[in-house]
């Protein structure tokens, strides 16, 4: 695997994005390595505990609009529809995944951060959903937002122009913890996971699946409906614009 890296020790498999000079963007390529590993740390019995983080300067950008842009409509619809499948998944992995923002979690990085179990946050980590301003509406993730703050502070945070820092963040419950202002948010969430990867795994197991039921009973559903309001405003000229923005210049290199 190219673009995740792995770590573990003390039952606790650490998974890092690495693709830090696209910000660790979700594209095609991430996609495929990170369903490849959390698929090998969910079948391992060694494992215990799932650590989620990113390397470089954040979490993740959000999703790679090279790819995105490069495709007609269908084939952008389908890379959103399997992103969000991934992204809902993680509730159905049979351990915990301990997700660790530094930097940024933007855009489909927001949505895949605060839909793993446990979300740890630097003070200074920024948190944006960018789609509205750009001109369209987060294909995945709403219903799992809505449930971590509710349908008023979900619809606020999606269409707000600006960004959150991780203090307002875990005020408002998109992040479970704050990690002290010396430490980054990856050695917080190390730290809670070893704690955690200590705990008798089936009741930890039984735990995690008690309370995902909530969430992901209308969650397919609800990104079903979003992905298609989604592929509605990629038709509008304000969105194409945007798109267009990220193509490759013709004659310039890749």
């Amino acid at each position: 695997m190219k673009f995740v890296s792995r770590e573990f020790e003390d039952k606790v498999e650490i998974l890092t994005l690495n693709r830090p000079e696209r910000r660790n963007a979700l594209g095609e390529d991430i996609l495929s390595d990170m369903t490849e590993a959390v698929g090998n740390a969910a079948g391992n019995k060694d494992v215990n505990v799932i650590v989620l983080a990113g390397n470089g300067p954040g979490f993740s950008a959000g999703a790679d609009l090279k790819d995105f842009s490069a495709g007609d409509i269908n084939a952008t619809f389908d890379l959103n529809r399997r992103l969000g499948a991934f992204v809902r998944s993680l509730a159905l992995v049979q351990k915990p995944i301990v997700c660790a923002v530094d930097g940024f979690a933007l855009g489909g990085g927001f949505m895949l951060a605060v839909s793993c179990d446990v979300v740890v946050t630097g003070p200074l980590a920024r948190w944006h959903l960018p789609e509205v301003s750009l001109g369209w509406l987060p294909g995945f993730g709403l219903e799992t937002l809505a449930a971590r703050v509710g349908p008023f502070a979900a619809r606020s945070l999606s269409w707000s122009p600006t960004a959150i820092d991780g203090v307002e963040a875990h005020r408002l419950g998109l992040a479970d913890m704050l990690s002290p202002p010396a430490e980054l948010a990856r050695e917080t969430a190390l730290r809670y996971a070893r704690g955690l990867a200590a705990m008798p795994p089936h009741a930890v197991l039984t735990t995690k699946q008690f309370f995902s039921t909530s969430v992901t009973a209308g969650a397919e559903v609800m990104d079903d409906l979003a992905n298609r309001s989604f592929a509605q405003d990629f038709l509008h000229e304000t969105a194409r614009a945007n798109l267009n923005r990220f193509l490759p210049r013709k004659g310039a290199g890749a």
